[in-house]
This record gives structure tokens, sequence and C-alpha cells, in this order.
């Protein structure tokens, strides 16, 4: 491979996972009855319309046939891609749940 094509299979792997980011994050949400969007738009205002968080919602399933996703798991995603304004939203929701 020359360094084109390098540099292009560098990037369509960052872009794979970052989808599974997003989509951890959705099921996340689903598994512990929170909206992704509201959510999402609570951290990032201006950003209202996300077409990778619209098309993970769509490979979500109902939170009966997922596997559960740790809390932790889904901290640690959002920020080694850099999410820490989502990934703050989250711990507070984690909070919330463990204060009930």
């Amino acid at each position: 491979m020359d360094e084109k094509e390098v540099e292009q299979q560098v990037i369509e792997n960052y872009q794979q996972d970052e989808k599974m980011m997003i989509l951890i994050y959705a099921q996340w949400c689903i598994n512990n009855d929170l909206d992704p969007k509201s959510l999402y738009e609570k951290a990032y205002p201006s950003q209202t319309k996300n077409d990778a968080l619209r098309e993970a919602l769509e490979l979500t399933v109902p939170k009966k046939e997922s596997e559960e996703i740790p809390s932790q798991t889904v901290l640690n995603v959002l920020q080694l891609f850099g999410n820490d304004d989502l990934a703050f939203i989250v711990q507070e929701e984690i909070d919330k749940e463990v204060k009930r």
C-alpha cells in the first residue's frame, strides 16, 4: 500500500470506530430509559441535527433484547473520542440513577 492508501485506511478505520462509539452510546441510553437525542442536544446545543446518531438509533435494539453495557464503558468510549461534554452529561445521568 502506498502512503495515500494507508492514510485512507486510517481514516476509514477511525470513522468505523466512531460509528461504533455512537452506537454504544445510543444503546446504553435505551438500556437506561434515556433519550439519546436529548442528552446529545444537552451536551452539544448547537449540533441538534446529527446524522450519525440518527443512523445509530436505527441500529439499536429494544432494552430487553440488548446485552448490558456498563456505564464505565460508555464513559471511556466517549472520552476516547473526545466527547467530554457528552461524557459529563452521561455521568450526571449515572449519578442521578445512583441517588434513586
